[in-house]
């Protein structure tokens, strides 16, 4: 069965979970459940579609060091049916009525989601709320997606050297959180996995006072809520999630390293610990960012890719919708007869720069504008939408956190930017990590 790789769904999050703009102003209707659940209903009647969206505030933030791998291999096991809908039914019950689904899994949650029709609704609901208390967890699938799983592992990290890196790096960046460890997990932990840990971790992560519904489309919220109450109303509440408190100690110096893999070109990824959207100085740092590696004709393209052709590409990014502070980083990839030194250092030149030249106007107003026109392109799809009030419900934000964030990002000033360069994008803040080809073995 086909899964989002999760990568991707991480820069899809990063770079479409925009918050909403004050000039569209959403009819937006929540209720909570007296099991806990979070329902969040948006009419938009443009056409006769809806999503129907499931967030589970668990992602691979909540494993546990030698059980990583769990959150997104439960999300697997989802599929696998339940008493009520047999192995497989679930995707061809979608199908069978025109509609689409999937799921993917990120660090602070893990979300299902079913496009349909509108007058499908129904289908999604009673499917969703099945599974959310009835899986079956059987043993011998449960061996079989261990091995999709390794599979896809192998794919999508052991063989691609870049995304070595970037696992390398937040293992090496993050010490204590649990941010440190790949979202797809360790490949010795996958090895150790049993059908018992996936049955515990469902049985506490998954229940309705754990979760958010979201709905996005041509729906009558007066008509849609008696129909959640009847579906969703009757899973039972699971025991009280304790809240996450592990904190990251102060970096207090540069940490660096290197991988020696066969590959065809080196790469640079560096990252800085920054605050996340708890902090006020989120608005900054994600207008710096844009200015910074928004697109080829952002400062680190620009300048690395096409003036001084240093580098085959260059950019980065920051998200300030995590649950805990994260990183913001960058990257870039040498123009061959360039080395790694000349490209790591050409990246922390662009970064010095920010803390000493103010960015031009032309530069602070293209980088609101390329935010704002985000969140407006995101608005045509109910999807985004739904994504967007999903993500910011999973981490904490909550969904009426977007409804200023524009208005914030349009008081961000040259100071700020300055001040946030200097607090946040510094030497002794910054984890490194260098990749060196090796020859093919023959």
């Amino acid at each position: 069965m086909f899964r989002m790789p999760i990568l991707f769904c991480l820069l899809l999050a990063l770079l479409l979970f925009l918050p909403s703009s004050p000039a569209r102003a959403r009819a937006i209707e929540t209720r909570t459940l007296e099991n806990g659940l979070k329902v969040i209903l948006v009419e938009e009647h443009k056409s006769p579609v809806v999503t129907i969206q499931v967030w589970y505030r668990v992602g691979s933030r909540n494993e546990v060091t030698g059980k990583t791998g769990l959150a997104h291999l439960t999300e697997h096991m989802m599929f696998k049916g339940t008493p009520k809908y047999g192995k497989g039914e679930f995707s061809r019950s979608v199908a069978k009525n025109g509609g689409t689904e999937n799921a993917f899994t990120g660090k602070d949650y893990t979300a299902y989601f079913e496009n349909l029709s509108a007058d499908q609704v129904g289908l999604a609901l009673n499917l969703e709320s099945d599974r959310m208390t009835n899986l079956l967890l059987d043993a011998k699938e449960f061996q079989l997606e261990r091995e999709v799983v390794k599979e896809e592992r192998r794919l999508r990290t052991d063989d691609d050297p870049q995304s070595l890196v970037v696992e390398y790096l937040f293992a090496t960046a993050f010490l204590v959180h649990s941010y440190h460890a790949p979202i797809i997990g360790w490949m010795t932990d996958l090895n150790n996995l049993e059908r018992n840990d996936v049955v515990a971790f469902y049985k506490r992560h998954y229940a309705p006072n754990n979760a958010a519904l979201v709905v996005v489309g041509d729906i009558d919220p007066k008509k849609l809520f008696p129909k959640i109450q009847q579906t969703f109303g009757r899973v039972p509440k699971g025991f009280p999630i304790p809240a996450h408190r592990i904190a990251e100690p102060e970096q207090n110096g540069e940490r660096r390293f290197v991988i020696k893999k066969e590959a065809q070109l080196p790469f640079v990824f560096a990252g800085y610990h920054v605050p996340n959207y708890a902090h006020p100085d989120n608005y900054a740092l994600s207008v710096l960012a844009t200015i910074l590696s928004s697109g080829k004709s952002s400062r680190l393209y620009r300048s690395l890719v096409y003036e001084r052709k240093l580098a085959l590409n260059a950019g980065g990014e920051y998200s300030n919708l995590s649950a805990d502070p994260d990183l913001f980083y960058i990257y870039g990839v040498p123009q061959p007869g360039k080395t790694v030194d000349e490209l790591e250092r050409a990246l922390y030149a662009e970064i010095d720069r920010l803390k000493t030249e103010p960015v031009t106007d032309q530069e602070l107003k293209k980088a609101k504008n390329q935010i704002e026109a985000g969140f407006i392109m995101g608005q045509d799809s109910n999807f985004y939408q739904a994504m967007q009030i999903g993500t910011a419900e999973a981490v904490g934000a909550g969904y009426s956190y977007q409804e200023s964030y524009l208005e914030n990002i349009q008081k961000v000033s040259k100071d700020d930017l300055i001040r946030v360069a200097k607090a946040y994008l510094i030497e002794d803040r910054r984890t490194a990590g260098i990749l060196i080809p090796q020859p093919r073995k023959e």
